[in-house]
């Protein structure tokens, strides 16, 4: 085995020290768009809001039935190179499950 070979076999494993600055700003989503490119996933966050329908139901159907869409408002993209969506994927499954389990203990 040559010398750079063993040298690679040398890891170093550091802590990460999560830093979220007080600037930072959330944005609340109700819509995900995911789309794969070639070396990327490309995550879309979307705000969509439901129109105001104050009438009876027949006049909030025909109203409904008039607009044809709604305005989905793009409010973040995230890109994430292919390596890292099983973590998130996992990251996710695991946060959701830890969300469920306290939501029925409740």
């Amino acid at each position: 085995m040559s010398e750079a070979e063993q040298e690679e076999k040398h890891e170093i494993t550091l802590s990460v020290d999560w830093h979220i600055p007080e600037s930072i700003q959330g944005q609340y989503t109700n819509n995900i768009l995911v789309q794969a490119g070639q070396f990327e996933f490309n995550i879309f966050f979307f705000e969509m809001q439901q129109p105001i329908l104050s009438g009876s139901s027949e006049e909030n159907k025909a109203k409904l039935e008039e607009m044809k869409s709604i305005q989905a408002r793009c409010v973040s993209k995230v890109v994430l190179s292919p390596e890292l969506i099983p973590g998130f994927i996992n990251a996710l499954q695991t946060e959701l499950v830890k969300y469920q389990s306290q939501r029925s203990n409740q």
